[in-house]
């Protein structure tokens, strides 16, 4: 039985990378992606368009890289998607959010387009608030 957790996003930075160090000196960059859909409306010529926000996390080299990125940037992003739980500081109960734990991003909107990757081994469970 072949079981896979793979996604691939192709969208812009909704701001710029974020770098940080976990407690255990890993490090590691977020960002949000968006993507859109569109599409044409049924029984009119009016165009219709979805934009989804994706959460995307990765570490070490490919975070130090992923660090350069800024607000706007066009880029494909491959990964696995990962849910954590975390207490924010003001609550007394927890939330659960979705994440996109990257393994290789691809600059699409430079001329060099050179994909960077990390092994499957990187340990990518660190948890991050």
């Amino acid at each position: 039985m072949l079981c896979k957790n793979r996604i691939n996003l192709i969208g812009f930075l909704g701001h710029d990378a974020e770098t940080r160090s976990a407690p255990n000196g890993t490090v590691y960059t977020r960002f949000s992606l968006a993507t859109n859909v569109s599409w044409k409306e049924k029984g009119s010529n009016e165009y219709k368009t979805r934009t989804e926000w994706h959460r995307v996390i990765s570490w070490n080299k490919l975070a130090e890289w992923a660090g350069t990125l800024q607000k706007g940037a066009y880029i494909e992003v491959e990964g696995e998607l990962r849910y954590r739980e975390y207490t924010p500081v003001e609550s007394d109960h927890s939330l659960r959010v979705a994440e996109i734990h990257a393994q290789s991003i691809l600059a699409l909107d430079r001329s060099d387009r050179q994909p960077v990757s990390v092994p499957e081994s990187e340990p990518t469970d660190e948890p991050v608030n």
